[in-house]
Parts: C-alpha cells; sequence; structure tokens
C-alpha cells in the first residue's frame, strides 16, 4: 500500500471499506483518544500511549486495541490475530456495515482507554539472545570496511534480523541470493523489514 500521510487519505486508499471505516473513526474520534497516522495505518493514542488501531484489508476491516488482552470482552468480539506470537494485541474484525455494533465498540474504546489509564499493558519481550552471524555474512563483512561498519551500526533486532533471513535458506545458491539482496540494504543502513518499521 501507498504510504498516507492523513487518515483521510488512508479511507481514500480503502475505498471498498471508506463508510465503514468512517463509522469506526466517528466513534473512536467521540473519546479523548489522539488520532494520528503510524505504521502507514490511523492509530490512537492517550498521553502518547498506543491505544487503538484502525486496518482495513481486501476482505475485512477492523479495530487493533494494542492491549486488548485486558478488556473483558463481554460480547465475545475480539480475536487474537497471531495466536503464540502476539501477547497482548486484539482485533477486531467485520466484513460488512451490518456487522458493527456502535455501542459495543464504543464500551470496547471506553475500557481500553481506562485500562491505559490504570497502566494495563504487556511490554514486548526483547530478545537478549546473542546474535549467530552466518558463516556467508561473516565472510563478507571480514572483507568489506564498509559494510562491516555499516552492519555494526544497526540496532540489534535488525542485525538479527539480517542473520536468520540467510540462516533460515535450506540451500548454498538461496543464502547467497538473500546475501547479494541484502548487502546493499545494510550498506543503506536499511532494515529487512524497513517498510513496517525503522531500524
Amino acid at each position: 500500500m501507498k504510504k498516507v500521510s492523513s487518515v483521510e487519505e488512508y479511507i481514500e486508499v480503502n475505498a471498498h471499506f471508506a463508510e465503514e471505516l468512517s463509522i469506526l473513526r466517528e466513534i473512536i474520534n467521540s473519546t479523548e483518544l489522539e488520532e494520528s497516522i503510524k505504521w502507514n495505518a490511523p492509530t490512537y493514542t492517550l498521553n502518547g500511549k498506543n491505544v487503538i488501531g484502525l486496518g482495513a484489508f481486501k476482505n475485512h476491516f477492523g479495530i487493533w486495541f494494542f492491549q486488548g488482552v485486558f478488556l473483558k470482552d463481554e460480547a465475545n468480539l475480539l480475536v487474537n490475530a497471531q495466536e503464540n506470537k502476539t501477547k497482548a494485541l486484539r482485533q477486531m474484525r467485520f466484513e460488512s456495515i451490518a456487522d458493527i455494533n456502535k455501542s459495543a465498540v464504543l464500551n470496547y474504546v471506553k475500557e481500553a482507554i481506562e485500562n491505559q489509564r490504570l497502566g494495563k499493558e504487556i511490554m514486548p519481550q526483547r530478545n537478549t539472545k546473542p546474535i549467530a552471524i552466518p558463516k556467508e555474512l561473516e565472510s563478507e563483512i571480514s572483507k568489506d570496511k564498509e559494510l562491516k561498519q555499516a552492519f555494526e551500526k544497526l540496532s540489534a533486532s535488525c542485525k538479527r534480523e539480517y542473520c536468520e533471513h540467510i540462516s533460515e535458506a535450506k540451500r548454498e545458491a538461496t543464502k547467497i541470493r538473500r546475501l547479494e539482496k541484502i548487502i546493499p540494504m545494510i550498506l543503506e543502513q536499511k532494515g529487512l523489514h524497513d517498510k513496517y518499521k525503522n531500524c
């Protein structure tokens, strides 16, 4: 999806759910949450803390509750999109405008705000395992001073992603192809998944 600079533009880009997204946005904006764009999607914060995200996909749209694990979910509306991966995040998914129960959505939003006020949150755990640099990358780094310096400047998570990207390849030819692809990215100080986050 192209980079958007406003919520209006996000809704325009996702025209197939424009009316639905506008309804959810109106409900969220009836509260004190502050609206912005983060990760190329509408995000709503309280005192700088992420509370809710709004998103649209090909066949569904919905609301993300960053600390949704703490919601009572009395109406049984929440799903964990990535079981065993996301601990706190929960989604409220819809497929059509008819699925939106405005008062239920508002109740969940208000509860999420209250939970944030109370400081209920699960912090992401940092991976503290030492980074194992694969021999293919190690060989290139030892030959190229500029590459070595660029790699050292990357964050630990970016280094780990690059190393795992090469290590996970089964065939030697795939490892070499991946290595050739990532060298220019490392030199440009880009992360493997930069379109989703910054390193």
